[in-house]
């Protein structure tokens, strides 16, 4: 969870007026470790320190274009991944992989047998 640049601003604050950090965590009901973080660096990270390696965005772009009705587990295979990965790594772009019954590998044209 962040916590606002304003309620850190304050916690630190109280240590400055004389508060210890086991007496700030206690208070503000924090961590006496975030409480050292936060005198460390206030602001909280916006952008990763690295970039994703393993799966290249173009070359999962490609390959959801070209596959789009595989498995994760497919495609982990094919770029030789895991299957966490490839699911973090279709989050990160912003696919969302919804199987369409009507053009699934594991369904006929004919309907599946459940009444309706």
């Amino acid at each position: 969870m962040t916590y606002s640049l304003d309620f850190r601003k304050q916690v630190l604050k109280s240590l400055d007026e004389g508060m210890t950090f086991a007496e700030a965590a206690e208070f503000y009901s924090l961590s006496p470790t975030t409480i050292q973080n936060w005198k460390r660096r206030v602001h909280s990270k916006t952008t990763r320190q690295t970039k994703p390696y393993k799966i290249p965005d173009d070359v999962l772009l490609n390959d959801v274009k070209e596959h789009p009705d595989d498995y994760q587990y497919e495609r982990a295979r094919r770029l030789n991944c895991s299957k966490t990965g490839i699911y973090h790594a279709l989050k990160r772009l912003g696919i969302s992989q919804k199987k369409d019954l009507r053009a699934s590998k594991g369904m006929s044209d004919q309907k599946s047998g459940v009444s309706e």
